[in-house]
């Protein structure tokens, strides 16, 4: 991890902003930064965000992805791509990009409830 902002009392690492960046560059909806660290062993980040379209997600993920790599910082995996939900894990911190019906059908904010949820401002 690199460099890390306070947010509400919180440590947000630099490569959680650059997602967050990233996705309002290319206008993700309900855009959602999840901290982990207190409820999960293996994972500290969840970003998710709404793609209105197969184009947007396609996007979406495209705009992480090279934001990302700009910076140094390549995935581990990353699942679809799909026209309802791409995962890009980075280890430490994984964006699910996903189209309306497939968050609120998985409700991914509602299985992590208690994870905290940090407001990050898109630079």
């Amino acid at each position: 991890m690199s460099q890390s902002d306070v947010v509400n009392g919180t440590e947000v690492p630099e490569e959680v902003q650059l997602i967050v960046d990233a996705l309002d560059d290319k206008r993700a909806k309900d855009v959602v930064v999840l901290d982990l660290k207190e409820v999960s062993e293996s994972l500290d980040w969840f970003i998710v965000a709404t793609g209105e379209s197969s184009l947007q997600l396609k996007a979406l993920e495209d705009g992480v992805r090279e934001r990302l790599k700009s910076e140094g910082h390549v995935p581990r995996a990353v699942e679809g791509p799909s026209t309802r939900w791409v995962l890009i894990d980075y280890g430490w911190v994984v964006a699910h990009l996903m189209s309306a019906e497939a968050r609120e059908f998985y409700d991914l904010e509602g299985l992590w409830a208690d994870a905290a949820r940090v407001g990050v401002t898109p630079r």
